[in-house]
């Protein structure tokens, strides 16, 4: 872990020097850093958890799936532009995941509805947008329902290497158990 540390923080400084049109600020290089190397830490932390390689794969995919849900929707947006308020209904997705995961206490199954959960979540705030705001259906708006089709897609393919990890024969962390 201590070779990977300085890593994150290089990617995000590549990826905003790299990035044509959008200056890179201060802000931004430490903005990023701070979410990749969280998100890598809290990864590596409930990874350890468990044994099971579907168990710290799942881990793995939900956490990248976070944080490009995040990333995406802070840097752009994914309805309109990232000052859109509907973008601030994908908070819900993430509550929806961290609300499942409390109650699930992250083992492998109760890990998997809860991700069910989120991607049904996912997949609705298009549909919520476009009730509440009533944009005018364009090449956007298919656009919006494919990207968060992906990302839902993201999450049963987590729920799944979870519901994998919950599997009779899998091997079991006295954490988890």
């Amino acid at each position: 872990m201590t070779l990977a540390s300085p890593f994150p923080p290089l990617l995000a400084l590549a990826a905003l020097l790299l990035t044509p049109g959008r200056p890179a600020s201060t802000a931004h290089f430490v903005t990023a850093g701070i979410a990749l190397l969280g998100a890598g830490l809290l990864g590596l932390v409930v990874a350890g958890w468990s044994r099971r390689g579907a168990y710290r794969l799942a881990v793995g995919v939900t956490v990248a799936a976070s944080l490009l849900l995040v990333w995406g929707n802070l840097a752009v947006g994914f309805i309109g532009s990232e000052d859109n308020p509907a973008n601030l209904l994908y908070a819900a997705v993430l509550v929806v995941g961290f609300v499942g995961a409390a109650v699930a206490r992250l083992r492998p199954l109760g890990m998997a509805r809860a991700l069910l959960a989120t991607a049904l979540a996912q997949f609705a705030v298009p549909f919520v947008a476009l009730l509440i705001w009533r944009p005018a259906l364009n090449m956007g708006v298919v656009w919006v329902l494919v990207l968060n089709t992906l990302f839902a897609g993201l999450w049963v393919a987590a729920a799944r290497l979870f519901r994998r990890a919950a599997a009779p024969g899998s091997p079991t962390s006295p954490r988890l158990a």
